[in-house]
């Protein structure tokens, strides 16, 4: 599986990368200290490079600030210590548990679509309703796109039988350009989310106003997808679900998104593709 990678810039000071998860969490150095249990002052010697942090210290920040697995890793090295969390693939011994969890969660998600994904939407895995759908919405090809993304903004894919398609692209471009701002905390040049954003803007028919960030914008608590192709409406709403306490960088870049159908004309539907083997 694909995994965006971390790359901080060279000789990055873990002062400097703390401090900028800090401003992108929008947290005072006296709220940070009161939440991580330490004082502001060693807080700012720290931020600052007058006081080298111990390795128990960067973790403490780190759980305070929310910093995603990958990230932590890149702090423990700019600190000088060796990374605490692996990256292992799906398909290894080590995540085999994992992997049948998914696979189970997946094949009980029929007969509606479900998916696994990273945080960047590539579809790592998705279930025999998800392929049967999709190829239903294309007259029976298979998508061109390995990433959810491409698939509801390019106009020869998906996108063209969404009927609610500026909802569900804006959503989505509200997701990029939170997870490039919380790129620039990683002090790296290029980034995937990034490069994702440029290629969402640049597909035809995608407004001006959605290149800029919409700040203060809450996302709606339920997001139904409507699609209409050969006179059939059909209509999902999705929950995503992610591993608790993970210990592995691949499991904390994951989910599970899930479809369900928000009628009963799309279950039926849906029961019908199963049983055709569409």
């Amino acid at each position: 599986m694909e995994n965006g990678s971390i790359s901080y810039a060279a000789g990055a000071d873990v002062g400097a990368m703390l401090r900028e998860w800090r401003l992108l969490r929008r947290l005072s150095q006296l709220d940070l200290a009161l939440h991580a249990d330490v004082s502001a002052r060693h807080l700012s010697y720290v931020e600052t490079g007058r006081s080298k942090p111990s390795r128990e210290m960067i973790v403490r920040l780190a759980e305070s600030l929310a910093v995603p697995l990958r990230e932590r890793n890149a702090l423990f090295m700019a600190g000088g210590f060796a990374p605490k969390y692996p990256e292992s693939g799906l398909d290894t011994p080590r995540l085999a548990q994992i992997r049948y969890a998914v696979d189970a969660i997946l094949a009980q998600q029929e007969p509606y679509p479900a998916y696994l994904c990273n945080r960047h939407w590539d579809i790592l895995i998705e279930n025999q309703a998800a392929k049967r759908l999709n190829r239903y919405l294309l007259d029976g090809r298979d998508s061109r796109h390995a990433n959810m993304l491409h698939q509801f903004f390019d106009p020869a894919d998906l996108r063209g039988a969404v009927e609610n398609w500026e909802e569900i692209a804006g959503s989505l471009l509200r997701y990029l350009h939170n997870e490039v701002a919380a790129a620039r905390a990683e002090t790296r040049a290029e980034t995937r989310a990034a490069g994702l954003l440029e290629e969402m803007l640049a597909y035809p028919g995608v407004p001006a106003h959605w290149r800029h960030r919409e700040l203060g914008t809450a996302p709606a608590p339920v997001l139904t997808t409507c699609f209409g192709h050969h006179g059939t409406r059909l209509a999902f709403f999705s929950t995503i679900t992610t591993f608790g306490t993970p210990r592995d960088v691949t499991l904390d870049e994951v989910f599970i998104e899930s479809c369900f159908p928000a009628d009963e004309a799309t279950a039926a539907f849906c029961r019908r593709l199963q049983a055709e083997g569409a």
